[in-house]
């Protein structure tokens, strides 16, 4: 598992291909100084038990 991550530390795309993260970065122009790839394989626990839905919202009105 791969974790796409920019410049500020924000995840971006999370993929079991890496070649998909780094298509990912190209379609947004993403140059390869403003983003990191991670292997995130170790971590696949952790991942399971996060909510990564990224339709989710939170509304402060």
């Amino acid at each position: 598992m791969y974790g796409l991550y920019d410049r500020q530390g924000i995840l971006r795309f999370i993929n079991s291909d890496k070649e998909a993260c780094i298509a990912y970065a190209e379609l947004f122009e993403l140059e390869s100084t403003n983003y990191c790839l991670m292997n995130l394989s170790e971590n696949n626990q952790k991942l399971e038990d996060t909510n990564l839905d990224l339709n989710q919202v939170e509304n402060n009105n």
